[in-house]
């Protein structure tokens, strides 16, 4: 008779560096002083997405540069922040319905659950989409674990900044 398999360690236990994340989470853009932008955290995908607009590219010292606009609260204009930031490359990205869009790569620094780190972000309309950033793989790789069953595990603003700036 096979001996059945021992049941998996929880993740409580688990002695890791990892920081564990839920599903969705807000996060801080330090280098445009944005201090809570509401994130989906998507293991499905592998690079990291910003709403961004008003995109003009230019050239300095020979480097591609792009200058956009966010708007960090959902369903809300207030608060727009413009950044300019070189550009890291040009990607083919498949959206979740299927369709592929070229869009340009930054680098730009995301405060999650308290860990500062700079990755890869593609700027795109994600005005239609249920979150105005989405924190993809290449970035979750840097030590963090998700828990599926959990939102907010890194923090959350208080009450009184949602409510303000975010309608909740």
């Amino acid at each position: 008779m096979p001996t059945p398999a021992a049941p998996a360690p929880d993740a409580a236990h688990i002695d890791t560096p990892h920081t564990v994340v839920g599903w969705r989470e807000w996060v801080a853009l330090p280098q445009a002083g944005v201090d809570w932008v509401k994130a989906k955290i998507d293991t499905g995908a592998r690079s990291s997405s910003i709403h961004a607009f008003d995109l003009e590219v230019d050239e300095r010292d020979g480097q591609e540069w792009v200058r956009f606009s966010i708007h960090p609260w959902q369903r809300s204009d207030e608060d727009r922040v413009e950044l300019s930031l070189p550009v890291l490359d040009r990607r083919e990205v498949r959206s979740s319905n299927g369709q592929v869009e070229q869009r340009y790569a930054v680098a730009l620094d995301v405060t999650l659950a308290g860990r500062t780190i700079t990755t890869v972000m593609t700027l795109s309309n994600r005005d239609e989409m249920g979150f105005r950033m989405l924190i993809g793989r290449e970035a979750l790789e840097r030590g963090f674990l998700v828990d599926a069953a959990r939102s907010y595990a890194g923090g959350r603003p208080r009450r009184a900044v949602r409510r303000k700036n975010w309608g909740k």
